[in-house]
């Protein structure tokens, strides 16, 4: 499924196959910003909800950088992921940041992965996102012409 570096990162942070955990709290910090959890993001909150990964080195394509999957890191930023679902025409779920908070990340319904700012840009679709985000692949522009900004 991933990467055995993906695996063996993912397993220090705390994953493992099978990882179930409760995600009511974050689906009702969620709702309250008016963002409603699609069956993808509450699968992939419920697996690797709460991870949080601590590195800084090469990568790919980009530097590997700190992340954390946890949507309290994108309380206040209800707003944001709505204009976007909006205009991307996907419902973009905030599932954590990225650098130390300066990227929020997004799982739309499709389980693509987006890193959020003022631009948005895909790790692509899980799990292939999952390698990209771990491994320091560059995640690609959404075209911006499709999104009307």
């Amino acid at each position: 499924m991933f990467d055995d570096v993906t695996v063996t990162t993912l397993t220090q942070a705390g994953w493992f196959p099978g990882r179930s955990i409760s995600i009511d709290l974050w689906v009702a910090q969620l709702r309250d910003e008016g963002v409603e959890v699609h069956a993808a993001a509450t699968a992939f909150l419920t697996e690797f909800g709460g991870l949080s990964v601590v590195y800084r080195g090469p990568g790919i394509s980009r530097a590997r950088e700190s992340f954390a999957l946890d949507p309290e890191e994108c309380v206040g930023e209800g707003d944001r992921f709505l204009e976007w679902s909006q205009d991307l025409g996907r419902q973009i779920v905030p599932v954590g940041s990225l650098s130390d908070g300066r990227f929020f990340l997004g799982l739309d319904e499709g389980s693509e992965l987006y890193s959020v700012e003022a631009f948005v840009k895909t790790f692509g679709p899980m799990p292939v996102a999952m390698d990209r985000l771990v491994l320091g692949g560059m995640p690609e522009a959404v075209d911006e012409t499709v999104a009307g900004r």
